[in-house]
């Protein structure tokens, strides 16, 4: 309901006070009761524990699927009704939401006795050190997916392509994730999820740094937006389901609102980092070698991760 009210406000924003309301504050609010941590906590109640990584994989893919549809989607009603108008038409279909909200239960959990409080699951996590680094490497991803997602386009443009260029390249990340993250839903069942992650960040490091390297021209970008989509949010189902088979999946949403706020964190370093380097130098590169360095940084973090229930879920399975 804050997610579609803010929209709606947006529409008939008129001074820098509404922008902030709608946009930052009903928007922001709406989203965290809508994002990943809460989504992914139902899936990983609602299925088995050898189908979860899959499960939050295509879980994850959907949302993928909205990115892709929505970018040229948006813009085209932004050409036909106007933005203002167009947002009145997504606030509609955010609206949508709230019946299907309807239809969600959460399946019941085993019961084993003297079940945890909220207290012992935040004890419980913050002295895990597996926890902490999967919340700093989440940090990595937020701030990497925001700064090329927030100045990817103004960054072509300076590269002298066609601003219809960033929109495309955009399209391309949200089509190629929905591939990225069923791939490492899939795979987060067969192998070590931290390995995974390690090598995911390994790999955004090589081709953001290919992507530097290389002539920009309008194929190395739509090159750069499929590679980047395949590691785009590959990442959510491998992290949220490590913290699934770590800590159990009574407190899921929990644990991983908490490690997702890194992200958010990250995200928001990285797409105002981008706009102060770039007001201070006239370009980009100093982000972009920071994004290289933080992927080395992930991929060390998320190496030493074991991927093993703790003590407490041990007992109870015995």
């Amino acid at each position: 309901i804050l997610y579609a009210a803010g929209l709606l406000l947006m529409s008939t924003a008129d001074s820098a006070w509404s922008l902030s309301l709608s946009a930052g504050l009903l928007i922001g609010i709406g989203l965290s009761g809508t994002s990943f941590s809460v989504i992914l906590g139902v899936v990983g109640r609602a299925v088995p524990a050898e189908k979860r990584s899959m499960a939050m994989g295509i879980a994850s893919a959907a949302g993928s699927f909205g990115q892709f549809a929505m970018l040229p989607g948006t813009l085209g009603l932004i050409e036909w009704l106007g933005w203002s108008a167009a947002l009145l038409v997504l606030g509609l279909l955010v609206a949508l939401i709230v019946p299907f909200v309807g239809l969600l239960r959460d399946q019941p959990l085993p019961s084993h006795g003297g079940e945890q409080t909220l207290a012992q699951a935040l004890r419980e996590a913050c002295s895990h050190s597996g926890f902490w680094l999967l919340a700093l490497g989440f940090f990595v991803c937020g701030f990497q997916v925001v700064f090329i997602g927030v100045h990817l386009p103004a960054y072509l443009v300076d590269q002298h392509l066609p601003a219809t260029t960033g929109t495309t390249v955009l399209a391309l990340v949200g089509l190629f994730n929905i591939v990225g993250t069923y791939t490492a839903g899939w795979l987060g069942g067969r192998m070590s999820k931290p390995r995974l992650l390690t090598a995911l960040y390994l790999l955004r490091g090589v081709v953001i740094g290919l992507f530097l390297w290389l002539p920009v021209t309008q194929l190395s970008a739509y090159l750069f937006g499929i590679a980047m989509g395949l590691l785009w949010l590959s990442t959510v189902p491998l992290t949220n389901g490590t913290v699934a088979t770590v800590f159990g999946v009574r407190n899921l949403s929990m644990l991983g609102g908490i490690v997702f706020l890194f992200h958010q964190l990250g995200a928001f370093l990285g797409g105002w980092l981008g706009g102060v380097v770039y007001d201070q130098t006239g370009n980009y590169d100093l982000v972009w070698q920071i994004s290289i360095l933080l992927s080395l940084l992930a991929a060390a973090l998320n190496w030493p991760v074991r991927e093993r229930p703790v003590a407490r879920l041990q007992a109870q399975s015995a």
